[in-house]
């Protein structure tokens, strides 16, 4: 029978040997060294001069002192004296000077390489990867930094997602709960897309990025253009909502033709303006425009008035302003002629406005 391990080397308690407990104390003690292997450096080739109980190396080459001839030996200190095992090929062990794993290769000890780690078919931290999500990470922060140049970097850091076509997806998804809310990539085609869902399966664009021109669209933002197709009659010195009727484009059908009114669906900022263009009906007058919010207040910045009565056939008068509104604040497009009253024309009326902030 074997006097020892084949792997540790661990020494056997033999037949009707004395003393039992010294052998059995030894191999103890290897284990104590070899399991959970780590070593408090690997960069000295002769005892340190003050060594703790346990400590444990690896010799550098050239060893002297009471290292001699143990060259990539594993000593620990135990008992006053020092200790020593021969590796064997695949101990690793984890140094703590230089917060580097190594491997002892059967001939000499290397750094753990990226690319053994890489080799790697799952890893989880704090959490179970399985084959769907090889990496898996649970944590409260994460942090990447740039291999500074003193290190031996370029101090930059450049983070790449790959796919394997244009019909591929590639970025990001951010989740409540594991539950999907928004996009950030390119998914199904080259446009850089954000996106958001209320539930997981129905999405939102807010962004997109056209990769050929490089313009950005913002498919749901709030915005419309419309107009009147008819000669709108405008009473002496009364205030008159405009018919705004027909719809060049309508966005998240902010504005409804039927009560002439933009709504606000969000809070925010927007811009807003109109034009309307004069037919004068029996005399000349002073032509007056404005934009209202909630029926009774004028938006500050919209009312204008021409200097002087016009006396041509027809005159048109313009206003632009941004408003600060709330969801569900309204906004209309008013006129008032000062003296006698008057039209604005069929399909020269307009009135647009969009979401700014």
């Amino acid at each position: 029978m074997s006097q020892s391990s084949p792997r540790l080397s661990l020494p056997f308690i033999q037949a009707a040997q004395a003393q039992k407990h010294v052998t059995h104390n030894e191999a103890v003690r290897a284990l104590d060294i070899l399991v959970q292997l780590s070593f408090a450096d690997d960069q000295l080739s002769a005892p340190p001069p003050a060594p703790s109980e346990g400590d444990c190396y690896i010799v550098a080459p050239g060893g002297s002192g009471a290292w001699v001839a143990q060259d990539g030996a594993i000593t620990a200190y135990l008992d006053g004296a020092w200790q020593f095992h021969v590796p064997r090929a695949g101990w690793r062990g984890y140094v703590l000077a230089r917060s580097a794993m190594r491997v002892f290769d059967g001939s000499d000890w290397q750094d753990i390489s990226p690319s053994e780690l890489q080799a790697a078919s799952l890893i989880g931290l704090g959490m179970n990867a399985d084959n769907s999500t090889p990496f898996a990470a649970k944590l409260n922060a994460a942090l990447w930094s740039a291999l500074y140049s003193a290190d031996g970097g370029t101090g930059s850091l450049i983070q790449t997602l790959n796919r394997e076509n244009s019909t591929s997806d590639v970025g990001f998804v951010l989740q409540d709960n594991f539950e999907t809310r928004a996009l950030i990539g390119a998914f199904g085609d080259e446009r850089l897309r954000l996106s958001v869902t209320p539930d997981g399966t129905n999405f939102n664009d807010a962004l997109i990025i056209d990769p050929a021109t490089g313009i950005a669209d913002q498919p749901s933002l709030p915005r419309f253009k419309a107009s009147t197709n008819f000669d709108n009659f405008i009473a002496e010195d009364v205030w008159s909502t405009i018919g705004i009727n027909t719809v060049e484009f309508n966005d998240q059908a902010c504005f409804d033709a039927s009560t002439n009114l933009f709504t606000a669906p969000v809070d925010g900022s927007y811009l807003f303006g109109g034009s309307i263009h004069f037919k004068k009906h029996l005399a000349s007058a002073h032509s007056c425009i404005r934009l209202i919010r909630n029926g009774v207040e004028v938006i500050l910045g919209s009312f204008g008035r021409t200097s002087g009565p016009h006396y041509s056939l027809s005159n048109t008068i313009w206003c632009q302003t941004m408003a600060a509104l709330t969801a569900g604040d309204t906004v209309a497009l008013q006129s008032m002629m000062e003296s006698n009253d008057a039209y604005a024309a069929a399909d020269h009326t307009t009135f647009w406005g969009t979401k700014i902030g």
